[in-house]
């Protein structure tokens, strides 16, 4: 099996985008237990793209079609990956798949690894201010899940350059006003570079509060914003312009 015939596989499952990373380039990353990756030489990245029918009408708070569409894209990203574990251990490699959203720390907002971390190695998109991996065809609108394998036939893709510029269409939506402008060439130390990671955190964590049907910790509000992946393309975007 190669990177061709996987990623074939993986979009016959569903997948919108799949890259493959060499975890070599993921050293140092954080991850539960911290001897995740040993024994895994490659990293595979897979999307599914979130329809523009839901992400469209998210202007300052996440609505209930978002949170059941939230939900039923993080399923779908697990059947995928363990679809693609099957048919890797098939071929006799090892596979591990990373569930898409399951969090194992909710003071630091951790899980397994970053799926954002593997994508952008993968060459699925760049890390975007908002710290979303942004896709040139799809922008942040995806969601992502890890497999991991010892496979070592898979050839690893390149990472992206990142586009984001002096854009600040992000910034300028957040409710929260957590994110702080500032771009990266690949990606920032930490989050907390990028973010006022603390007022994102508030502001999701009280969707239960403030909204009737949303119990996930999802916004969305800078995924809509982003001028990348919107149907007229990036040049022709309006900006989101956030009431104060």
């Amino acid at each position: 099996m190669n990177s061709k015939q996987l990623k074939k596989f993986a979009r016959d499952c569903g997948a919108d985008i799949v890259g493959v990373a060499d975890t070599e380039m993921l050293d140092g990353i954080q991850t539960e237990p911290k001897d995740l990756l040993k024994g895994y030489r490659r990293a595979v990245s897979i999307g599914v793209r979130l329809a523009d029918g839901v992400i469209d009408p998210i202007i300052h708070d996440p609505t209930p079609l978002y949170q059941q569409h939230y939900l039923k894209v993080n399923a779908l990203l697990d059947d995928i990956a363990l679809r693609i574990s099957q048919y890797l251990q098939a071929s006799g490699a090892k596979a591990l798949p990373i569930p898409a959203s399951q969090l194992l720390d909710k003071t630091e907002w951790t899980s397994y690894l970053s799926h954002k971390a593997i994508a952008i190695a993968a060459g699925i998109g760049w890390q975007g201010k908002s710290l979303l991996v942004v896709n040139p065809d799809f922008g942040p609108r995806v969601r992502l899940v890890t497999v991991l394998t010892d496979h070592l036939d898979l050839e690893p893709d390149k990472p992206l350059r990142n586009r984001c510029g002096k854009c600040s269409f992000c910034t300028d939506a957040c409710p929260a006003q957590a994110i702080k402008n500032v771009n990266t060439k690949s990606h920032y130390r930490d989050r907390n570079e990028a973010l006022h990671f603390e007022r994102c955190v508030t502001r999701v964590t009280q969707n239960p509060e403030r909204l009737p049907f949303i119990e996930s910790p999802i916004c969305g509000v800078c995924i809509r914003a982003c001028p990348w992946g919107r149907r007229k393309g990036p040049r022709k975007a309006t900006k989101v312009i956030r009431d104060t």
